[in-house]
């Protein structure tokens, strides 16, 4: 069935406390061939400064993130016993980033996952459960995708599985952090871009467009 559905959604990241009401399935097959997302992303407290921005230069960025200090775990991730089981359990110990961020499911669904960075992996986390959905070695990692504008989305690219696409006010740092954390086995490679292309399920490619408009960044979402 061939038909399309437009809408247009207004997110704010700041206070992720209460999720977008959206439905709770898992990554069903996709039912919409183009979603339109015109988000109003307000940026966070926290700066970021120019020198910890191994991709500085490349990128129009908000004027809020030009001065920007990294906490790295916004949750406190020591005072939460379910968080440290996952991570013991999987042996790791230094947690390098954690934040609760918007995660776009393979139907184009909005749902609140934790984002944990370790030096060894990625873990998402689903932060009702608190149940492990995923975890992706920092080696599996080939890339990570921006836009040239001022939005909140980034994707991961990881070849040997398939690739998330996330949106957070505090981009910048995740992406610093990805950076420093694999530096020493490789260089992560930051690609800016007004479109990239990732793939949202094993084998479903879709086109992420950004568009520079009147009050913010207009997104869409295209099925290849």
């Amino acid at each position: 069935m061939d038909y399309r559905f437009r809408s247009q959604r207004r997110v704010q990241i700041d206070e992720p406390q209460a999720p977008p009401k959206f439905d709770d399935a898992g990554d069903e097959p996709p039912e919409d061939d183009e979603e339109e997302h015109s988000l109003r992303l307000r940026p966070s407290d926290s700066n970021v400064s120019d020198d910890q921005e191994p991709f500085m230069g490349f990128k129009v960025r908000r004027k809020a993130s030009l001065h920007r200090e990294y906490r790295g775990d916004y949750l406190d991730v020591p005072s939460h016993p379910s968080l440290m089981k996952i991570l013991q359990k999987q042996g790791d110990k230094q947690v390098l980033f954690a934040d609760k961020v918007l995660k776009f499911t393979g139907s184009g669904k909005m749902k609140w996952r934790i984002l944990l960075i370790t030096d060894f992996a990625i873990y998402i986390i689903d932060p009702e459960t608190d149940a492990l959905k995923r975890r992706i070695a920092l080696a599996a990692v080939e890339k990570m995708c921006l836009s040239e504008l001022s939005d909140n989305f980034f994707a991961i690219i990881v070849p040997t599985e398939y690739d998330l696409l996330m949106a957070s006010t505090r981009k910048t740092e995740i992406v610093t952090v990805l950076v420093e954390a694999t530096k020493s086995d490789y260089e992560l490679e930051v690609n800016f871009s007004k479109r990239f292309e990732y793939n949202a399920a094993a084998e479903l490619v879709k086109e992420v467009q950004f568009e520079e408009v009147e009050g913010g960044v207009k997104t869409r979402i295209l099925r290849k």
